[in-house]
């Protein structure tokens, strides 16, 4: 099950990563503020933000599914990440969401998160869907909340440092 998956809503359109993605994925990846939240906290270089996107794509393939771009409808413009995603050893099927720093505060990230919640929950077999947020990441907690999930436990060492799971359930 390897099929481009695209979710388009109003603004948004949420299509497979590309290589093409990689110029705007590096630079928002080498920002410390948007990756002192994610995963060890460290920015990514190109490198690694090339890899990123090979992983995405991998995981697209073997899932049928992944984190996808979020692109402007209007413009084309590469606005960010959101998405499913469930590697190996995941507990639970993950909806994430990242949105490029020029472009946060406009809901951006709650419109990509809904879409992708809701294609979870209308694709692929699954009650509950969560979010893991680092508990002083204000503006994703924002997010998760509106989008109707609540915090129901916390991880004391993920990747790093204590983590929410914030969990969505099928309405």
């Amino acid at each position: 099950m390897n099929a481009q998956v695209i979710v388009e809503t109003e603004r948004l359109r949420l299509r497979s990563m590309a290589e093409s993605d990689l110029d705007a994925i590096a630079r928002i990846n080498s920002d410390p503020a948007v990756m002192r939240f994610l995963g060890n906290g460290n920015p990514i270089n190109r490198a690694d933000s090339w890899r990123q996107i090979a992983v995405a794509l991998g995981h697209q393939v073997i899932r049928g599914y992944s984190m996808w771009a979020i692109e402007d409808r209007a413009t084309g413009a590469f606005l960010g990440r959101s998405g499913p995603w469930f590697p190996e050893g995941w507990p639970m099927l993950e909806v994430g969401w990242l949105v490029d720093p020029t472009r946060q505060n406009q809901g951006i990230a709650t419109e990509a998160g809904r879409a992708a919640v809701d294609w979870c929950f209308a694709n692929l077999n699954v009650d509950r869907l969560r979010r893991l947020i680092r508990p002083d990441t204000y503006a994703s907690a924002r997010v998760a909340s509106k989008l109707g999930a609540a915090i129901e436990d916390r991880l004391p060492d993920f990747l790093g440092g204590p983590t929410d799971m914030w969990v969505h359930r099928r309405r």
